[in-house]
């Protein structure tokens, strides 16, 4: 998921460079969504690891 963004987030800058201001924008907004997406997965994904916990031996 991290993969998407750092591509939007390139696509987003190349077209800046090109003068498509629009299409900076839009890619620019996307590549934050799926950033934000995938950390509160990660933090859900730390949380619900933690909580199962190692189990076993005391």
């Amino acid at each position: 998921m991290i993969r998407w963004a750092i591509i939007f987030l390139v696509v987003a800058l190349v077209a800046a460079v090109l003068g498509f201001g629009g299409i900076a924008n839009f890619s620019f907004e996307i590549a934050k969504f799926v950033a934000v997406i995938a950390i509160i997965l990660f933090v859900i994904s730390l949380v619900a690891g933690g909580l199962r916990g190692r189990g076993g031996r005391i």
